[in-house]
């Protein structure tokens, strides 16, 4: 007969093997539902391209019904108005210019991100995910600076913007850029090919993102598809050509929106798609200088490289079934490094010890009533100009100069028109009340041009202001190529 002691002994024996076989299943579905990433970035398309975002009649089908899916940003930035700049900023939560890549990087530039900064691939590495990226990179094409060495085990693509190139083709209008080598296409860290059909660019790009989700169905996963398209020059598959009837633009983008479809339709072949968060969102605005080449900024103001809202504003959807609510709009602003933290929350991975920009999104995201988390955003461009900042509703602009698309002759068959430059003044909108920013306040609203002054002023103690002759403290070095291996 048992005993008292004896019964109690084995009970607890019994609790501990069940305690840690509840740990070991907990620690296996843990690993197992570790959600996958997906981030699909276009290269300049305009805040009014998508049907989700009025532009009609739609081309986008699929990204429309993204949408209603998941979540749809009104107010979503990017970091600066230009490539590279804004990758960074998506790549490492942080303003572009506190990691010192601005602008786009050229072919003859000798360096790029610095591998002391931590990317998403980096981040989520810490819970071992598989990681991809099949398209353009743009922050630094020496074999230094190439993806793999971010901690991307995949890569195919581009290593900067497809004009970036010396054929005549790809820079209709102008002379062949004889500064540029052939074009190169990278797969891992070696050139396989130079000059390629830019055509099939978007495609291949998508059967690479297919192939990866297929192969890596059993793991958490980050996928990042940042397309060439629809930079210029614009280029599509023979399956797209001429059938939107809207011109080749909407062709291109009716062949980004397959893409995003051909994704959707992967993850859910292999039942991954409630547990995946999908993001799809665009570097900067449209590059309108190029017309019917060009995209649609719709209701906001100027184009890609300004910091009016046509530049900055961009297009975000997220999907993340279950977890996001579907079918919802958010007005509150948010802005694109926000995406690093949010995802360092959601695969339970720890940020990097120096600073960075963004804040979680997470309670924006899944919270009735949730409001930005930013007290203010701030808007560099042009060596690292403060040029504008937005709090709220209001948004400021600072004195500077810039490329104006106004009252110009738009381009035509992939040439550019011709920018005209411009002084801005202090200029100050109600973007609640006037999205196209077109009744500048400032001289009737005196209190809040100084109370958005001396944000502005905190942040350029930060990171720095050209225009006002400052260095930021916080401002931390790109890296350069090793001058021997140059």
């Amino acid at each position: 007969m048992m005993t008292t002691s004896h019964r109690t002994t084995r009970l607890f024996m019994i609790s501990l093997v069940w305690c840690a076989t509840s740990y070991t299943f907990a620690q296996e579905r843990g690993t197992k539902t570790l959600p996958n990433i997906v981030i699909i970035y276009a290269d300049d398309l305009g805040y009014g391209d998508l049907g989700c975002y009025g532009n009609q009649p739609s081309v986008t089908p699929r990204l429309d019904r993204l949408a209603e899916q998941g979540v749809r940003f009104t107010d979503f930035y990017s970091a600066q108005p230009v490539c590279s700049a804004s990758r960074s900023a998506l790549l490492t939560g942080c303003y572009a210019n506190r990691v010192s890549i601005v602008g786009a990087l050229s072919p003859g530039q000798h360096y790029g991100l610095n591998h002391r900064e931590m990317t998403l691939a980096q981040l989520v590495k810490q819970k071992n995910y598989a990681t991809a990226i099949y398209g353009k990179w743009h922050l630094g094409h020496h074999p230094h600076f190439l993806p793999k060495t971010f901690a991307f085990d995949d890569y195919f693509g581009l290593p900067y913007s497809n004009d970036m190139s010396p054929l005549p083709e790809d820079n209709p209008g102008s002379e062949p850029k004889k500064q540029f080598p052939p074009l190169p296409l990278i797969e891992g860290t070696k050139v396989i090919a130079t000059s390629p059909d830019q055509s099939q660019l978007t495609t291949w790009y998508t059967e690479h993102a297919v192939k990866f989700i297929a192969d890596h169905r059993d793991q958490p996963f980050f996928l990042y598809v940042p397309h060439t398209m629809p930079h210029v020059p614009i280029r599509v598959s023979n399956k797209f050509s001429g059938k939107t009837g809207r011109g080749l633009y909407y062709d291109v983008i009716a062949e980004i929106d397959w893409s995003v479809g051909q994704i959707l339709d992967a993850l859910e072949q292999h039942k991954l798609s409630d547990n995946t968060l999908v993001i799809f969102s665009s570097d900067n605005g449209p590059w309108k200088t190029f017309g019917e080449h060009g995209g649609s900024p719709g209701p906001l103001r100027e184009s890609k490289g300004t910091v009016y809202e046509g530049g900055i504003r961009v297009p975000c959807i997220a999907r993340f079934p279950g977890k996001i609510p579907a079918n919802k709009v958010i007005r509150e602003p948010a802005i694109m490094m926000d995406w690093f933290p949010t995802i360092a929350r959601l695969t339970g991975t720890k940020l990097p010890e120096h600073s960075i920009d963004g804040i979680d999104l997470w309670p924006l995201l899944t919270q009735p009533g949730a409001t930005s988390p930013h007290d203010a955003f701030f808007f560099y461009f042009r060596d690292c100009e403060l040029q504008a900042m937005r709090s709220g509703r209001w948004k400021l602009l600072f004195p500077h100069e810039v490329s104006s698309t106004e009252g110009i002759e738009l381009g035509r068959g992939g040439v550019s028109g011709k920018g005209v430059r411009r002084k801005i003044g202090l200029e100050l909108y109600d973007l609640n009340e006037d999205i196209g920013e077109q009744k500048n306040l400032a001289e009737s609203h005196l209190e809040i041009v100084a109370s958005l002054q001396k944000k502005a002023d905190v942040m350029r103690e930060e990171l720095g202001d050209r225009l006002q002759q400052k260095t930021g403290k916080g401002v931390r070095p790109h890296e350069d190529f090793p001058a021997a291996a140059q």
